[in-house]
Parts: C-alpha cells; sequence; structure tokens
C-alpha cells in the first residue's frame, strides 16, 4: 500500500477554512454565525521540511546515533522512527517528537488562553505501532518548558487486550473519546483536533477521525481545563514507556501529512 498522502485532507475538508463549520461546542449562536476558521500554518514536508516546527527532539539523550536521523521528511510525508533500543533521558521511555508550528525563521504561532485553534493532517500508523499497556502517544498538547505535564493526549492504549485509539484531557484525566485501532492500521486516517484554551470550566476539545469517507469518531468535551500556564504547544511524533507487558513494542514508525493550522476568529 501506498505511503504517500497528497491533498486528502484539502479535498476532504473542502471550505473548512471560509466556512464556520465543526466550531468547538458552547460558542454562542451569534458568535458561531460570524466566526470563521482561519489559516495560519500549512507547512509542506518537501519544502519545508522540519523547519516546518518549533523544535525538534530526535534521540535528546543520543541513545542511538547509528540509527539517525529518527525524524525526517520524505517526500510529503514527515517520518518519525523508533527502535527499540532507543531511550529518552527518562530511560524509561522512547521519545521521538517533534513540537510547535513555525511560520518563520525567528516565529511560531503561540496558542495563548481564550483563543481557539484547530488542527488537521492525516497520519499513517503502522501495524507495527501497536497499543501498549502503560502510555504510547502520538500527539500531545503540553505547556512548554521542561518537566511540564500534558494537557491533551492522543494515545495506543490497549484495554483488556483490546488495541484502542484514544484522546484524553490528561489535567483531570478525563476520557473524551476512543475508538478500535486495529482498523486503522495500515491505512491513512484524518484528523481534526479542535482546542478553546481555557482554565478552570473554559476549555473545550472536538476530536474527529475518518478513515476515507467514514467518520471513525466525531466526539466533543467542554466545560473542562485546557491551560496550565504561559502558552499551549501541539507535539507530533512517538512516545511511549518501556513499561507495556503486552509485548507490543517493536521497531515501527509514524507518517505525518498535509499538516494544518486554523484560528477562529
Amino acid at each position: 500500500m501506498s505511503t504517500s498522502r497528497r491533498g486528502v485532507l484539502g479535498a476532504a475538508l473542502g471550505g473548512a477554512v471560509a466556512a464556520a463549520t465543526g466550531l468547538p461546542p458552547g460558542l454562542p449562536a451569534t458568535a458561531a454565525h460570524a466566526a470563521s476558521w482561519q489559516l495560519k500554518w500549512s507547512p509542506s514536508a518537501r519544502t519545508d521540511g522540519l523547519g516546518a516546527f518549533e523544535t525538534v527532539e530526535d534521540d535528546r539523550a543520543h541513545s542511538h546515533p547509528a540509527g539517525h536521523p529518527h525524524i525526517f521528511a520524505t517526500g510529503d510525508n514527515w517520518r518519525f522512527t523508533m527502535h527499540t533500543v532507543d531511550r529518552d533521558t527518562s530511560t524509561d521511555r522512547q521519545r521521538q517528537e517533534v513540537t510547535g508550528l513555525r511560520t518563520g525563521a525567528d516565529s511560531y504561532l503561540k496558542w495563548t488562553e481564550g483563543q481557539t485553534w484547530r488542527i488537521t493532517y492525516s497520519m499513517y500508523i503502522p501495524s507495527t505501532l501497536k497499543a501498549t499497556t502503560t502510555f504510547t502517544h502520538i500527539m500531545q498538547m503540553k505547556q512548554p518548558g521542561s518537566g511540564t505535564s500534558p494537557i491533551v493526549v492522543q494515545s495506543l492504549r490497549r484495554q483488556n487486550g483490546k488495541q484502542t485509539i484514544e484522546l484524553r484531557l490528561a489535567v483531570d484525566d478525563i476520557l473524551v473519546g476512543s475508538t478500535d485501532l486495529d482498523p486503522l492500521h495500515d491505512t491513512w486516517t484524518d484528523v481534526d483536533f479542535q482546542i478553546t484554551v481555557g482554565s478552570g470550566s473554559a476549555g473545550s476539545v472536538r476530536w474527529i477521525l475518518k478513515n476515507g469517507s467514514t467518520t471513525v469518531i466525531d466526539t466533543t468535551r467542554s466545560g473542562v481545563d485546557t491551560f496550565l500556564a504561559d502558552r499551549v504547544r501541539p507535539k507530533w511524533g512517538i512516545y511511549r514507556s518501556l513499561g507495556d507487558t503486552s509485548g507490543s513494542l517493536e521497531n515501527t514508525y509514524l507518517l505525518l501529512t498535509n499538516l494544518r493550522g486554523y484560528q477562529l476568529s
């Protein structure tokens, strides 16, 4: 099966930039009528490479120099490669991730309290990237800075022997939604993630997964905490614990393409 995906999300989402569709839950009717998604970030793997991101965390512990680079652009895709020998600075886990939405040599987008943002992209999860009994995150929303806790995580989690993909609000351990992972292996899945950045009960999220024309899951959660301090910054890649007890850790990779960032205004 081909692992190149050019233009799929653009066709699938149609006029999402100009139209006020897919708005976050809880938005007043008058605001929803006037609001629209404004495209703020549209990098190309082929032309921007890793310059699309604010930072790149490629084997930051220098545990596997022979495997470098673990993160790179290939054609229209960004690839995150994980070997079983890779280790993070905390040696009980592995991490190959990128962060942030770079818009220039010295500029990147900042998601701050009260703002609403939307990220769309396609991801290819091979069958070697399995759900685990401990954490395997493939997207996070975090406050920048060393040692900060995740706010939102998109994870591959094994539940009672079943492989699932889920979205969870990590601050209060709230499960937003979960669905079977097996049908999404070895195929391209479209992701539409929306967040209103707010503390206490002022935040909201919406999470949509599509496999071709089929909506796999479309779930929202409002009245939740999506802010710690400073700002929220997206992360993508593979971040997983070595504590898995199901024998699911293998050499693997993750592909992303057609990354787009929108702000509601």
